[in-house]
């Protein structure tokens, strides 16, 4: 019966994209536990769909996906800021986009691959974290002075200027 595997797809859709959402939650994000849970649900929906429409017909179930792959784009596109301090959302864009293509692969049945996607997934969320942590805050410390203490050279160095004329004589 064709049901009961749609059932599984989305509700395994449904536990993978909550298992991520709730990494995000916990994280403080925008996107976090239903988000993550909808983008998943949806995009397994979306390709359940498009299976069932492609059924003995010579229809594409690739036109769906890559719908869902543009428009999912879109949707972490609008979680990206940039401000003075540099560009934020980075991660909870792509994370969108990452959940989007579990809840596809969900869909289509491919349930192996979004539970080892969706478990990745949550080791580069968590564990990731706390080793970039440490880098950032060295990198931070040494960013502005070298070894001796003295500011870097690039720090001293004075602002290019616009001067062109070495290329005047070509």
């Amino acid at each position: 019966m064709v049901w009961s595997v749609d059932v599984l797809s989305i509700v395994l859709a449904t536990v993978l994209g909550a298992a991520i959402g709730l990494e995000r939650e916990l994280s403080g994000k925008a996107a976090g536990l239903r988000t993550n849970v909808l983008i998943c649900l949806g995009a397994a929906v979306f390709t359940i769909i498009s299976k069932r429409m492609v059924e003995g017909t010579d229809g594409s179930l690739v036109r769906i996906a890559a719908q869902i792959v543009t428009g999912v784009g879109f949707l972490g596109a609008g979680a990206v800021i940039q401000d003075r301090r540099g560009v934020h959302g980075l991660t909870t864009a792509a994370t969108i986009w990452l959940v989007a293509s579990i809840g596809m692969a969900c869909g289509a049945g491919f349930y192996k691959l979004a539970c080892m996607s969706a478990l990745l997934a949550i080791i580069v969320l968590v564990v990731v974290l706390r080793l970039v942590k440490p880098i950032e805050r060295y990198a931070a410390r040494h960013q502005t002075k070298n070894n001796s203490g003295e500011p870097d050279q690039a720090s001293k160095a004075p602002p290019q200027s616009a001067d062109h004329s070495e290329f005047e004589a070509l």
